[in-house]
């Protein structure tokens, strides 16, 4: 038996594993495909402290990865299918066997909804975007679209205006799902443009994005408009699948934790972006990672 299992491989896992494998548990991280999450799909990480001039996504998880095997954490890549919960033991079935521990962190993290069009995977972190927070910067004085209407994407069309000249906001309806405090602030801005009653249907460009093609929902006029990049916020999907009717969750489908990071079942933690937070990023997943490790460790010192 383990003394802690981590399901998930990236930031929030992999800082999880490496203050596991410091503390002298017995641990095994299990990660389904290859260790890095959504961090590599993004091209480059300018706002995670220490990279003063960048570090792209695929170096800063090979980097956080080599740091956790260093101290000889054992990363298993096998598919998780069904979990056991209960205080006294946490049983996890995967493809390739079962594992048993006192303790289990989950850091399966969110995943962004995707619109599913002609182009949109091609261009996924070649012009295609789902984290204005992230990559911004990187559209300083171009043309952008942003695709969405709720909160999160008015927030980061907001946002994008620090660095774009323009930014134009597609949206299905005609008025928008955000609050209105963020809709009277976008309405305000002279970088922020609406298109509205319209939807994309195709993303253009080989190498990079060099427009999009949209559709008026009520005309069903198609057009294209001429932007550099494409910023998709229609939704997360937590990746919630092994613990429904486990443990409980927010309304939105991620897991709800107390201060040390603690589920409603005993010695059952969550890290990252399947917590119920405000904030999704990689310097708060580590930071949760961290804190989780820490609250196993003590936990499992209970059966001591």
């Amino acid at each position: 038996m383990e003394e802690l299992i981590i399901i998930g491989a990236g930031p929030a896992g992999l800082t999880a594993g490496l203050y596991a494998a410091r503390a002298r548990l017995k641990t095994v991280l299990l990660e389904r495909l290859a260790p890095g999450g959504q961090v590599m799909t993004t091209d480059r990480v300018e706002n995670y402290p220490g990279f003063p001039e960048g570090i792209s996504g695929f170096e800063l998880i090979d980097r956080m990865k080599k740091q956790a095997e260093s101290f000889d954490l054992k990363i298993e890549l096998t598919e998780v299918t069904s979990l056991e919960l209960t205080p006294e033991k946490k049983v996890v079935v995967t493809d390739k066997g079962k594992y048993e521990s006192k303790a289990l962190i989950l850091t399966t993290g969110a995943t962004p909804m995707k619109i599913g069009i002609e182009g949109e995977t091609l261009l996924t972190g070649k012009g295609v975007s789902y984290c204005a927070t992230c990559d911004g910067p990187f559209y300083r004085d171009q043309e952008v679209a942003v695709i969405g209407g709720g909160d999160t994407a008015i927030e980061e069309a907001l946002f994008l205006t620090r660095f774009v000249s323009n930014v134009h906001v597609i949206h299905r309806r005609d008025e928008l799902r955000a609050t209105k405090l963020l809709q009277e602030r976008a309405m305000a801005d002279e970088k922020i443009h609406f298109i509205w009653d319209t939807i994309p249907t195709r993303i253009l460009g080989v190498n990079g994005v060099e427009g999009i093609e949209l559709k008026n929902v009520k005309t069903e006029e198609i057009s294209q408009l001429p932007v550099e990049g494409v910023f998709v916020f229609v939704g997360y999907s937590p990746g919630n699948d092994l613990i429904k009717g486990k443990l409980d969750l927010d309304p939105y489908g991620y897991v709800i934790t107390d201060n040390d990071m603690e589920t409603s079942v005993p010695g059952v933690f969550a890290a990252g972006d399947i917590r119920s937070k405000l904030l999704r990023q990689i310097v708060t997943a580590v930071g949760e990672g961290a804190t989780a490790t820490f609250a196993a460790e003590k936990y499992l010192e209970g059966f001591k």
